[in-house]
């Protein structure tokens, strides 16, 4: 099939181009290459120079027809805690996304993956051993400086433990980021009952592994403790280290979007649905700090700094089991053996 590629030269768009072609498939590769993101404009081989929000230029129409299928991985990302970041955020995300339906629509392209992520969530799901699932408040600024970084029972005051998120569970975005992602989301659905196509949105968790972006603000936790050590310091992990995510390899997220693609494609899925992408091996942040240093086969102990950032959630797990179940997609890289690796891979500069 005729994969349109947004995104395409980005850390997981590169991935997935790489897979994409690996299977058979033709990629029409595009990226706005921001600087931010790549730290150059000039676009690699290939690669289409275009800027989704102007989806509907001759140029776009051009690229989009005979194509079967739209891989929507081009978005501005990063913590997007600023409210002068909003703007941005809704510009590129946003607008892009929509400008890029309206197009598909004009081309009679119907059928979408689009990449959105675990921070749509907000905070995990939590459960209280005598009165069953909560939903806990924001946690307190005052709790998080005593050093209580748990969420409590709104009943008994208890710690409430971690469960695993389903892709029911409820949309509770937290930042200019996360609403722009849910956004996105919603656009892409209400364009599915429009225009009568089908489309998936696959929610990432913590990416991570060769080629990742170093020191930006597409950098995640794991690259951030990579460039530490390499600076011969300790990684610094906030609060007490015990907050529980899913990480998962870049080379897994690719192939999922394979599979996403594939599936969306022959009509194997429902006509929208989203499914998240995780490893489904929980592990702490210290573990990830941990793991990662042990990688470079250096004695450097992650240093806990009871630190904290407003706004922050504890935990978030992901469900894996819809994935495996509609997808046939299950991680083959455990975060046991792609974390201390993650530590000597390549990465952008």
């Amino acid at each position: 099939m005729r994969v349109l590629l947004t995104g395409a030269a980005g850390f997981i768009g590169s991935a997935i181009a790489r897979r994409l072609v690996e299977a058979g498939h033709e990629v029409v590769a595009v990226d706005l290459m921001l600087d931010s993101a790549h730290g150059t404009t000039e676009p690699p081989p290939g690669v289409h120079r275009l800027d989704v929000r102007d989806a509907g230029s001759p140029e776009w129409t051009a690229l989009l027809r005979g194509s079967d299928v739209v891989c929507h991985q081009a978005a501005l990302v990063g913590a997007g805690v600023r409210v002068g970041d909003l703007p941005s955020y809704a510009s590129h995300n946003d607008v892009g996304t929509a400008s890029l339906l309206a197009a598909m629509h004009e081309a009679q392209v119907d059928r979408l993956v689009l990449a959105s992520s675990m921070v749509v969530y907000g905070e995990g799901r939590y459960t209280c051993t005598e009165h069953g699932d909560q939903q806990p408040p924001p946690r307190a600024v005052g709790a998080l400086e005593s050093g209580d970084f748990e969420n409590h029972c709104p009943a008994c005051a208890r710690a409430l433990a971690w469960g695993l998120v389903p892709e029911d569970a409820r949309l509770d975005p937290r930042s200019s980021y996360a609403a722009s992602k849910l956004a996105q989301e919603h656009y892409a659905s209400s364009w599915v009952r429009q225009a009568g196509a089908a489309a998936i949105a696959l929610r990432y968790h913590n990416v991570y592994g060769p080629g990742m972006p170093r020191d930006t603000p597409y950098s995640g936790v794991a690259a951030m403790f990579r460039s530490s050590l390499e600076r011969g310091e300790a990684p610094r992990v906030f609060e007490d280290g015990g907050q529980v995510r899913d990480f998962v390899h870049v080379d897994d997220v690719a192939r999922a979007n394979v599979l996403a693609l594939e599936a969306v494609a022959s009509g194997t899925t429902p006509r929208w649905a989203a499914y998240n992408v995780c490893s489904g091996r929980p592990v702490t942040i210290l573990d990830v700090a941990t793991r990662v240093a042990e990688g470079t086969g250096r004695a450097i102990d992650p240093e806990v700094t009871g630190g904290f950032r407003s706004g922050d959630v504890r935990h978030v797990v992901a469900s894996p089991a819809l994935a495996a179940r509609e997808l046939g997609f299950t991680a083959s890289i455990s975060p046991d053996d792609g974390l201390p690796a993650f530590a000597t891979a390549p990465l952008r500069a």
